[in-house]
């Protein structure tokens, strides 16, 4: 096992600059998880680490080694592609194992040993003898994850092992990768475009946009506290509601005033001088239904006269897309609450689930759950 350090890594291609300045440090044995949209950089990003493409400046280091100019065989790391990269022609077996009898200096039975062991591992033993047209996606996943684990590496590096899987298996999958890492324990560089992957696998989430890191935290921690409005809007789904609105200090403590409704703030210093526009964030399962007339409960912050718009039943929530003052926001609610488009709700908020962000640059400014949101290392720009 290894950490590894990225200083100032850049890599531009002609005129696109596709990983830009990054500054990165995995602990050895870590699971991190790299997580953005598409074109934002992390694939180059892994790629780089692999060997497989030069950075334009910068240094990698994998523990105390330099290995920025080094080829991908000289790196004592292992990749898992996002199509498979399995050869037809071979059985599952001689996929693993192809080029470790000249590129590593295990002996016969020591490879056939780390062959029967991956296999036991993954659940593949009796399937090392099929080729890939006679297995299922799951099961060349498997084999690809083998192939790597039967190197020992220092590092995995996984580039969106599950995106070509159905969303049961993906599940299932997530579930096995996660019980691997726990078994073998080796450092882990994982990307993909999914939050929920991000989520249940990283012990640490990168959240990436064009080329740039826009915060490094614990998956709960990015929830609780994002960085700034993309992080906020990216990470859970349903996303964060943002709305516009203007802040008044008032005796009472700070207040945030919309078109349609006025919320109070907890206090904290960092509002003692703000005044002015900003953008309101909250999530959907921290607005409360009330019953028409009454004042916020305990612990919450409203009114908001709201209308149903849309419903959407989602099985184990209902989502409403409500509206006040003309814009439109989201609410999770009790599944099988009694409510239809065009129903007028009276809503609450929960008021330790409060964010501020900066209308202009998007950096967070506030959040209202003073035990939890913890500052955390982190990028904004």
């Amino acid at each position: 096992m290894a950490s590894i350090t990225l200083t100032d890594l850049t890599k531009r291609f002609d005129d696109v600059t596709a990983v830009d300045g990054i500054d990165l440090s995995v602990s050895d044995g870590e699971f991190l998880v790299i997580v953005g949209p598409s074109g934002c950089g992390k694939s180059t990003l892994l790629r780089c680490l692999a060997g497989l493409e030069s950075p334009t400046d910068g240094t990698i280091r994998l523990g105390d080694e330099d290995v920025t100019a080094r080829e991908p065989h000289e790196r004592d790391v292992a990749m898992v592609f996002q199509n498979y990269a399995l050869y037809p022609h071979m059985t599952a077996e001689r996929n693993m194992t192809f080029g470790m009898g000249s590129a590593t200096s295990f002996s016969s039975a020591e490879i056939d040993r780390r062959v029967a062991e991956a296999a036991d591992v993954l659940d593949i033993a009796d399937l090392l003898d099929r080729k890939p047209a006679a297995l299922s996606g799951g099961e060349r996943q498997r084999v690809a994850l083998g192939r790597a684990i039967v190197r020992d590496p220092a590092v995995f590096l996984m580039d969106e092992p599950l995106s070509n899987l159905d969303a049961k298996l993906r599940v299932r999958m997530r579930t096995e990768l996660a019980r691997l890492h726990e078994d073998l324990g080796t450092t882990t560089v994982y990307v993909t475009h999914d939050q929920t992957e991000a989520m249940t696998l990283g012990e640490r989430v990168v959240v990436m946009r064009d080329g740039q890191v826009q915060q490094v935290a614990p998956p709960q921690r990015l929830y609780d506290s994002p960085a700034n409005r993309f992080v906020a809007e990216f990470i859970g789904d349903p996303a964060m509601n943002m709305l516009e609105v203007e802040l008044e200090g008032t005796p009472g403590g700070p207040i945030a005033r919309h078109g349609a409704f006025e919320l109070s703030l907890p206090q904290a210093s960092e509002l003692d001088d703000y005044a002015g526009r900003a953008v309101l964030g909250f999530r959907p399962e921290d607005v409360s239904i009330v019953d028409r007339g009454t004042g916020p409960e305990r612990g919450s912050t409203g009114p908001i006269e709201a209308t149903i718009t849309v419903t959407e039943p989602l099985g184990d929530t209902l989502l409403l897309h409500c509206r006040a003052g003309g814009d439109e926001f989201h609410v999770q609610t009790d599944p099988r609450a009694d409510r239809d488009a065009g129903d007028a709700v009276t809503l609450t908020v929960d008021e330790t689930r409060l964010h501020l962000f900066d209308p202009e640059t998007g950096a967070a400014i506030y959040h209202s759950d003073r035990e939890h949101c913890r500052p955390e290392a982190s990028v904004t720009r």
